[in-house]
């Protein structure tokens, strides 16, 4: 086996803007290595500005999903999905065509102008009829959920082409600390202007910090990559060197076919599906909770930012202390199946007492830990992986999997109520569901686990 020869130390370099006081704290307490921090931070702000703006609308969003209907539920799953289908090949059409700058550019602006065009809505300037109020409710739920999820997946995509997978066990747990310190600032941002200056009033706030978020994304491709030892895996072999930032060509349509030419990707698909199914249940159980005790809009409005703060509060502290020393000490099976493992325990919590204070909790807990170990343990996976399904079978995944779940999820808690089941019965029959999760999440993590000690 060939041998890398010791490489002089590189003379101390005068500490740049980025790599002061807060940068070296961060490498010091995140475990991180000398050079990490200028990319790492401005990574984290790009996802601090997209979870922000996600946490600052989904109050929002979450109360109009209720002033929609909550009788209309499955149907707003139902149109989430097929406005999916449409999106992704759009998406991937974009993917194929435009560089990184160019793809970021376009997802971001486009977004931002759609907001803009809410606040008009929402302000009454388009008309203010019942019936306008209505599918504006109803339509804002449905572009909500399509907009997180590929901003999301545009992030995570580009987080995997631009560190190596020896880096991101390392970083992407404080990667994703940034989006957490935006969820924190976005259910303050969402409950304190829905009850003062009004509702509306978020979606402008939205589309400013998407544009800080592609200013950040231009700045972090810019950084150029440590020599030493970020290009090195956890056992000193030299990685394979980034992917370019071209177009990446192909047809838009090829994540379905990436994803089925791969076994790893297929257990991904049924995580991924097993899990918003949970999550789905659980949202329903939720929003049929609150209808019984709140009664206005502001006042729901500002119990789910309540919610998504302190849920938030706790994911802070875990992804800065907990998700990279997680994955690299007790490897991804642990960090994909705590996620499930505790979702069967909530739920068997809410067949015992289906109350607003049990499903408050049950739904931080699980937020909590989706977005300090699932999430970034997921998107290890993809490091591993060609730079093609890193967009387009991730954003199939992300998009596609993810709202059919929720429709499929939607659709069966819809035919249980109407069987005449109660919530509790419900929550029930979800705990096995969580079982057979916790199961796919061991057996995948096992097997890419194995794998890096192969290689």
């Amino acid at each position: 086996m060939s041998t890398l020869r010791p490489q002089p130390a590189p003379p101390p370099e005068p500490a740049r803007g980025g790599e002061r006081g807060f940068a070296r704290a961060l490498l010091r307490t995140a475990e991180l290595d000398p050079g990490d921090g200028r990319r790492v931070l401005l990574a984290a702000l790009w996802s601090c500005c997209l979870l922000t703006t996600n946490y600052t609308l989904r109050p929002l969003r979450d109360a109009m999903a209720v002033s929609g209907g909550v009788d209309q539920l499955h149907w707003m799953f139902t149109a989430t999905f097929v406005a999916v289908l449409v999106a992704v090949p759009v998406y991937g059409l974009a993917v194929a065509r435009l560089d990184r700058a160019r793809l970021g550019a376009l997802v971001h602006r486009s977004f931002a102008l759609n907001l803009i065009v809410f606040f008009a809505l929402m302000r009454g300037w388009l008309g203010d009829t019942p019936a306008l109020e209505l599918w504006t409710a109803r339509v804002f739920f449905v572009w909500t959920s399509v907009f997180n999820l590929l901003v999301i997946s545009l992030f995570w995509s580009v987080m995997s082409d631009l560190f190596s997978g020896g880096e991101a066990r390392r970083t992407f747990g404080v990667i994703a600390l940034g989006g957490s310190v935006g969820a924190l600032l976005g259910p303050a941002l969402g409950g304190s202007l829905a009850l003062s200056v009004g509702p509306a009033w978020l979606t402008l706030v939205g589309a400013a910090l998407l544009e800080i978020g592609r200013w950040s994304m231009a700045k972090l491709a810019a950084e150029p990559r440590p020599d030493s030892p970020e290009a090195r895996g956890t056992e000193g072999k030299v990685e394979s060197p980034p992917a370019d930032d071209g177009p990446i060509g192909g047809s838009p349509l090829a994540g379905l076919a990436e994803v089925l030419r791969s076994p790893r990707l297929m257990a991904l698909c049924a995580y991924v599906l097993l899990m918003t199914a949970a999550s789905t249940v659980l949202y329903c159980v939720q929003a049929r909770l609150v209808v019984l005790n709140f009664t206005d809009e502001a006042t729901r409005t500002a119990a789910f930012a309540a919610v998504d703060l302190a849920t938030n509060a706790l994911t802070v502290t875990a992804q800065g202390l907990l998700t990279g020393r997680l994955i690299r000490r007790l490897g991804l099976r642990w960090t994909l199946a705590v996620l499930p493992l505790a979702c069967l325990a909530g739920f068997v919590a809410l067949a015992l007492g289906p109350t607003l204070t049990v499903a408050f909790t049950v739904q931080a807990g699980r937020r909590c830990l989706n977005y300090a170990f699932a999430r970034p343990g997921r998107e290890v996976l993809y490091t591993s992986v060609e730079r093609s399904p890193r967009y387009k079978a991730k954003s199939f995944i992300d998009t596609v999997v993810y709202r059919g779940g929720d429709a499929l999820s939607g659709w069966a808690f819809a035919g249980l109520e109407g069987a005449g089941l109660q919530l509790a019965t419900v929550a029930a029959i979800t705990a096995p569901v969580c079982g057979i999760w916790a199961l796919i999440a061991w057996r995948l993590g096992a097997a890419v686990d194995e794998s890096a000690t192969r290689g």
